[in-house]
């Protein structure tokens, strides 16, 4: 079982585990964590401690491939495949240049023949080859597949802390045909500045709905809960072994009308090597995205533009990610 204490000189988050009887108990924490920071941990989940090893084995295992191997599998237009170091600049205004990791996108699988890869963020994944790396793709749609699985757990329960129906989130139209992408992200090593504007990631949050973080036993990812504040006030998040570390997206806030914060977050690093698999979830690309029945009133009317979820989304991506074309062109 995972371990939910902190460790000193971080934040202090809500624990919610999946195989909690009491439902009410679940509700109860995770809107309190969601009112507060937007962050929890979740354990219990059900992936083994044994697999979660070999998924990071597996991505240590393509980082450290050369550098012209990975540009052949350089990220295309529908966001699956290889970025580089600096590629995705998250906080341009306080970044003298992009992040200092590299990562790997994977998303829903679907064949280039199928209609539905017409869709952004839909459409075959790029992968190694499997004499070059085996097992890596099986490892990693498997993962994949049981990370969606826990994302659809926690939103039910998410669903119950906004007064609506525990099913809401499994509609089709919402996470019944998900845009769900994992990313396998690696920082270097490089020291973190925050004062000079280098760092592992730029003060960010996230897109979606909710992300699933789970990451090794290396510190380095801050959350602001106030971003207004003057100073900002930045507090760790400690890894939990065996669990994941989760987060309220852009969606869910604007869904929730602000109610469920979406909270901005980078990782600042001591010069160590850091792995982490961040999963994304987001929902269909036709999901009209608009405050919630139960999140507005005469007093409280919604304050965000209903959007749909792949405008959405397209327009985040093409904000902090550098254009294909400033890599001219590699050997496939």
């Amino acid at each position: 079982m995972a371990s939910c204490a902190p460790a000193s000189h971080t934040t202090s988050l809500d624990c919610i585990s999946l195989s909690e009887p009491d439902i009410n108990k679940s509700v109860t924490l995770l809107k309190q964590a969601c009112l507060d920071s937007g962050f929890f941990y979740v354990i219990d989940h059900g992936i083994s401690q044994e697999f979660m090893d070999e998924v990071f084995a597996q991505s240590k295992k393509f980082f450290d491939l050369p550098i012209d191997d990975k540009m052949k599998l350089l990220r295309n237009e529908k966001h699956r495949g290889y970025t580089p170091i600096l590629d995705e600049t998250l906080d341009p205004d306080h970044q003298i240049n992009g992040d200092y990791k590299e990562g790997y996108y994977i998303g829903v699988e679907i064949h280039e023949d199928d209609p539905q890869a017409e869709k952004p963020f839909y459409g075959p994944n790029l992968w190694p080859s499997a004499d070059i790396l085996p097992r890596w793709r099986e490892t990693m749609e498997r993962y994949h597949k049981e990370a969606l699985r826990v994302a659809r757990a926690v939103a039910r329960i998410i669903a119950l802390a906004l007064d609506l129906d525990a099913g809401f989130f499994d509609k089709p139209e919402m996470l019944g045909e998900a845009i769900a992408t994992l990313r396998l992200l690696h920082y270097e090593g490089k020291i973190s500045n925050p004062d000079k504007g280098v760092f592992g990631a730029g003060a960010h949050s996230d897109y979606g709905l909710i992300t699933l973080l789970a990451t090794d036993d290396v510190a380095g990812l801050q959350i602001c809960k106030d971003r207004d504040a003057k100073p900002q006030v930045w507090e760790y998040v400690a890894p939990v072994k065996g669990g994941f570390i989760v987060n309220l997206g852009d969606m869910l806030e604007r869904w929730s009308n602000c109610i469920f914060r979406s909270t901005i977050h980078r990782v600042v690093l001591d010069g160590r090597e850091r792995y982490s698999i961040a999963y994304f979830v987001e929902p269909s690309h036709e999901c009209l995205v608009e405050c919630l029945p139960t999140c507005k009133s005469e007093t409280n009317p919604p304050k965000f533009p209903a959007v749909t979820c792949s405008a959405y989304l397209l327009q985040r991506y093409k904000d902090t990610h550098a254009d294909l074309s400033t890599y001219g062109k590699h050997p496939s």
